[in-house]
Formats: structure tokens, sequence, C-alpha cells
């Protein structure tokens, strides 16, 4: 075999059981990123106490890791491509172990935000390089239906997870181990890595790395994800909000410019641009937007409302991710035969089903009644979601551009978990105020206020599973024999052999 074998020809001679454990490797480094966007959740009162880090700085705990993560995803995924996936891989696996240690072991609050920071840099590259290594490992069709089923349902679920490990280490052990818990399972994705992830052969680079583009295009995403964060503590119309935002979406527009003209662009615009993959990145950003706000407003729930301990809280979760593996079992095995349109808006209509039933919580409902129901209605909408989002998105991307496509569907998901945390935050904040200073004579007021707020939220975020619905059914029109064509043709990635 000659090193321009393609990916179809090696996933051909690989064998089943090493496609699988390859999986496997990608999968469990996938859910570690994923995970750290909210297993410090449920332990940042404990870090902040131990730190002796201000109200006002807390949040960088969370920020430093989705702002770096979401900024630095499509270079992420440019040096995927051109340094090899592959390669691009193991270095932020052995990164990702790093610089959790240096987070985990943080002796003041500087140290800690610095490690998070680097935990997102490292991040930024594991995430397109996972993603696309699961198009080059896997080419025949249903076994990449069911490979990207599982990788979906891990990236929905691990969210969810996170807060679930988030509240057992915290509970048993200490807030540091929701850090350092990565660093054994980074070291041990290595070493899967080395004996069972593929060699691919890196794109042959023909220009420089669009270092305009990187930096635009990183500054801007970093302004837009900063001052939506800024608006919750600030207000939309504080001056540094507003700042942050025009400055944001003006390095963008510089950003598109720079990518018209540029002879080898960071981000190639018919990438976003076919209809197909643009309703998958579109629907990426809506989605999490409000998905991360619902984890946010149910963690309150659960400690501060129902005076959950951390342990309990996260086992309150439990139903989303085993929904989410549920739903995305059974969408891997229809994709091929339905295609993904009716798939995901099947999926979006329960999105919104479940968010509608969360916001009729009142004071004294219980879990199983109010809450349960609801998450499970959510649940097995995310699976569709995300398995038909992570398809449509990779479909047909050539060769040259997998990292980068992958890299802007993990950019699209972060920003709108971003964007969602800090808009119904702010509009949780403003209604809780509202409803207080209007019922200053009821019992329970603060209770009440609380609950009401995170409705109101509820509510919006299915405002946004709901606008997910137009664009899904009119922007994604593959057809399920579309994608059968694709796994063969699209996925022709040279590997070493």
């Amino acid at each position: 075999m000659t090193e321009t074998a393609t990916a179809v020809d090696v996933s051909k001679r690989q064998g089943s059981s090493a496609r699988w454990l390859a999986l496997g490797v990608i999968a469990l480094a996938q859910l570690m990123v994923v995970l750290d966007a909210t297993i410090v959740t449920i332990s940042l009162p404990f870090a902040q106490r131990d730190l002796d880090i201000s109200d006002g700085n807390r949040q960088w705990m969370l920020t430093a890791y989705t702002l770096i993560f979401g900024g630095l995803l499509l270079l992420g995924g440019r040096l995927a491509d051109y340094l090899g996936r592959r390669r691009v891989f193991i270095v932020g696996l052995v990164g990702f172990a790093g610089a959790s240690a240096v987070a985990g072991l943080a002796q003041n609050g500087a140290e800690l935000f610095a490690g998070r920071a680097l935990q997102g840099a490292f991040a930024a590259l594991l995430a397109p390089a996972a993603l696309s290594l699961l198009s080059v490992t896997f080419t025949e069709a249903r076994e990449r239906a069911t490979a990207f089923g599982i990788f979906a349902g891990i990236s929905a679920g691990g969210a969810a997870l996170g807060l679930i490990a988030g509240g057992a280490l915290t509970e048993y052990a200490s807030w540091r181990w929701c850090l350092l818990v990565n660093t054994p399972i980074a070291l041990l994705a290595l070493l899967g890595a080395l004996a069972f992830v593929v060699k691919d052969i890196p794109v042959p680079r023909t220009g420089g790395y669009d270092v305009p583009g990187a930096v635009t295009v990183t500054l801007g995403l970093i302004a837009i994800v900063y001052g939506f964060s800024r608006a919750a503590e600030d207000g939309w119309l504080a001056g540094s909000t507003l700042a942050l935002l025009v400055v944001g979406v003006a390095l963008l527009i510089a950003f598109v410019a720079i990518e018209r003209r540029s002879s080898n662009p960071l981000l190639p615009l018919h990438i976003p641009g076919e209809i197909n993959r643009g309703g998958a990145f579109l629907a990426a950003l809506l989605i999490p937007i409000a998905m991360f706000a619902m984890f946010l407003f149910l963690s309150y729930y659960f400690q501060i409302t129902l005076g959950y301990s951390s342990l309990k809280a996260g086992f309150a979760f439990l139903p989303f991710p085993a929904g989410i593996a549920i739903s995305a079992g059974v969408t891997s095995a229809l994709l091929p035969k339905l295609g993904p349109r009716p798939l995901m808006v099947a999926g979006a209509v329960l999105g919104v089903l479940g968010l509608l039933w969360l916001a009729q919580l009142s004071y004294g409902d219980s879990y199983a009644a109010s809450v349960l129901p609801a998450q499970l209605f959510i649940a097995l909408g995310m699976g569709p979601l995300f398995v038909g989002m992570q398809t449509v998105a990779l479909h047909q991307v050539e060769e040259a551009d997998s990292g980068v496509a992958s890299a802007l569907l993990n950019a699209a998901q972060q920003v709108g978990g971003a964007v969602g945390t800090a808009l119904l935050t702010t509009i949780s904040v403003q209604t809780a105020k509202s409803y207080a200073e209007s019922h200053a004579t009821i019992d329970n007021l603060m209770a009440r206020a609380s609950i009401h707020s995170y409705d109101v939220a509820f509510y919006v975020g299915a405002g946004f599973f709901l606008a997910a619905i137009p664009v899904i059914a009119l922007m994604i029109r593959d057809k399920p024999e579309n994608l059968i064509e694709g796994s063969e043709e699209g996925a022709r990635i040279p590997v070493a052999v």
C-alpha cells in the first residue's frame, strides 16, 4: 500500500475491532473536552472559598475555558489539516493533561484561571481533530452512522455528565479533582491514540497559515463571547458590553473580508456557504443557547430551591445523558433510511415541548412530576439533533477542509452556549428583581422569585429551539442516498501506512 492510500482503503484493511477501539479513544477525548465546560459548575463555590476569589472574578473559572476554546477552534481545525489530525490530537491530549494539572493544583485565582485558559487552548486542538479523525476511520455508511451516533451522544450528554461527575468529586474528594481527573484520563487516551488511531498524511500546504485571519477571528470570537459574559453582570446597555460586542462584530466582518481575498484562507467560505452545512452550523449555534442555560438554572434549582447536596444535584441530571444515549442510538439506525431533516425537526420539537414543560415549574413542585418528564423530552430530542448536525456539517467536505469544518461546528456550539448562558442569566436576574419588587408581601418571596425567573428563561430557551425548526426544515436537504454516497466518496483523506 502506498503513502497516498485513502481513508476508505485503510478503513477496509484496518479491521473492525481496531476501528471501534479507535472510536473509544476519540470518544474519550471528546467526552473530556465536553465535560470540562460544566464539571466545575457545582464545585465553583468551594474553589471560590478556598482560593479567596471575589464574586466579580469567579466567572473566570467558567469563561476562561469557553472563551479560549471558542476563540481558537478555527485555528485548531486548520492546524489539524496542515500538521496531521492524529499528530494534533496527540499534542492536544498531552497539553490538556498538563493544563488540567496546573488548574487543579492552583494556589490562587490567577493560577486557576490560567490553567483553565490553557485547557481551552488545547481543547481547541482536540475537538476538531477528534471529529475529523472520525471521518477518516469510518467510511462505510452504516458503521459511520453508528459511530457518529455514539460520538453525538457523548457530545450532547457530556455536559450533563459533567454535572454528575462534578457533584460526586466535590462531595467525596475535592473541587480540585474536578480538574485533576483529566490528567490520567488524557494520558490513558494518549496511549490509546498511539496504538489504535489511524495515521493520516497532512494536507499539502501551498501558502502560509493565514495569520491575519487567525488573529481577527480569534479576537472577534473572544470579544463577542466575553461581551455576552459581561452582559450578565454589567447589563446589555453598559458601555463595556456594547464596546466588546461592536469590536467583536467588526473583527468578524474584517475576518470575512480577509478570507474572501486570501489565497490560503483559514475558513474557506464555501464550507458554511453550502446550504446543508450552513443549516447544520446555524442549528449548532441555536440549540446550545437553550441547552446550556437549562443546565445552569436546573443546577440552581436543585441545590438552592430543593436543597440537594452536590452529589444528589449531579445525579438529578442522570436522565438527561441516559435519554440522549437512547435517542442517539435510534437516530443512528434511522439516519441512512430517513435522512437527517425529519429526525432533526422531531428533535427540535421535543426540545420545545420539554422547555415549555419546565416553564410551568412553580413553588412546591416535585422533581418527579415537574422536572423529570421535561428532562426526558429534551434528552430524546438532543440525540437526533446532535447526530444530524455532526453528520451534515462534515458531509462531502473535501479532505483539505475536514479539520476546519469540524472546528466551525464546535465553535458554533461553544459560542451558542456562552451566548445562552449570558443572555438567559441576564433575563433571569432582571425578572427575579422585578418579581420581588411587585410581590413584596408574599411568603417565601426569594424562592418564588427565583423559580419565576427560571420559568421565563425556559420560555426564552424554548424560543431558540423553535427558531431552529425552520432553519432545519428549509436548509438541510440531504437525502438518505446522498449520505450513503458521500460516506464512500467524501472521505478520501490520505493516511500514512
